[in-house]
């Protein structure tokens, strides 16, 4: 009974000295320190969002897993491993930069894109009258890849179309062929027939114009996406991964039409979803806007 009463008195105690305490910090605590940790807290939950779902999360299970070894055996004395692991914890934030590359260039790439990030950019000083005349390009261009989905889709073409946007993407460019011509459906068509030289690479649409074609796009690295996904489907996912770019994907066995966008396959459209989801996409004047909005299907079949 006198421990059970000894443990009690000790318990109030420490939640006493504990309160003390909190309320030394209480009466010390400014308006900056609530923005210091509103800071903190930001910049942890933008972490957090970065790594879900990615394998960079795996990643940082295996080094936690390391940190708390490295606790136990300098907890137990165990001076070969302790050292060993103190090595490798020293340089761990290098090897973090290495392996998160592609994350890190995301998030940046992301902030760029952002509200804030637009600001900032040269296009937004440009004058109304050029803006209305890209914007007419655009819908333009928007008008031939919808007509040629369509027909792709008729006669069960494969086609790997990318719209680009804010991100440039001058590095794929460069695997493929300039042309920088007006968008049509013949010259489309002709591009993807499937005995053309260009027809297996990705065509890039910069400014309303089919600027080159036969691109090489990087793959999705996502282990989670479905084994019955081709290559286009992959290349699209990928580019959208790297960045902001629209992608039109058209399926050579099945004729269905996909667009990728933001990491996301949409699936299942018709000529006029398409349109609908190209203008929302490339014409509305509110960034980010699309994630807003989500497509009626999002089916997932097997596809090449």
């Amino acid at each position: 009974m006198e421990f059970i009463v000894n443990a009690w008195n000790a318990l109030v105690q420490a939640i006493s000295n504990a309160l003390t305490s909190f309320g030394g910090v209480m009466r010390q605590f400014t308006y900056k320190d609530a923005i210091d940790i509103l800071i903190v807290a930001c910049i942890i939950y933008a972490l957090i969002k970065l790594i879900r779902e990615t394998r960079a999360a795996q990643l940082i299970k295996g080094i936690v897993i390391i940190a708390f070894a490295f606790v136990i055996s300098s907890y137990l004395d165990l001076f070969m491993v302790t050292n060993l692991l103190d090595y490798f914890l020293q340089f761990t934030w290098i090897v973090l930069i290495i392996i998160f590359q592609p994350e890190i260039r995301s998030a940046l790439e992301k902030m760029g894109r952002s509200k804030v990030g637009k600001k900032f950019s040269l296009n937004s000083f440009s004058a109304s009258t050029e803006r209305d005349r890209l914007q007419q390009q655009q819908r333009k261009c928007i008008n031939v890849v919808v007509a040629s989905a369509a027909e792709f889709q008729q006669k069960k073409t494969g086609a790997l179309m990318v719209f680009e946007r804010d991100t440039k993407l001058g590095e794929i460019v460069q695997t493929g062929t300039v042309l920088n011509a007006e968008p049509s459906v013949q010259l489309i068509g002709n591009i993807f027939f499937n005995k053309a030289p260009l027809h297996d690479g990705a065509m890039i649409l910069r400014g309303g114009m089919v600027y080159a074609a036969g691109c090489i796009l990087p793959l999705t690295h996502n282990d989670q996406v479905r084994a019955e996904l081709g290559t286009r489907h992959r290349a699209a996912l990928g580019m959208s991964e790297q960045s902001d770019a629209v992608i039109v994907v058209v399926s050579e066995e099945t004729g269905q039409i996909s667009v990728a966008v933001n990491g996301a396959l949409k699936r299942d459209y018709t000529r006029e979803t398409l349109s609908g989801e190209l203008e929302r996409l490339l014409l509305d004047a509110q960034p980010g806007a699309e994630e807003k909005k989500a497509h009626p299907s999002k089916k997932r079949g097997k596809e090449k």
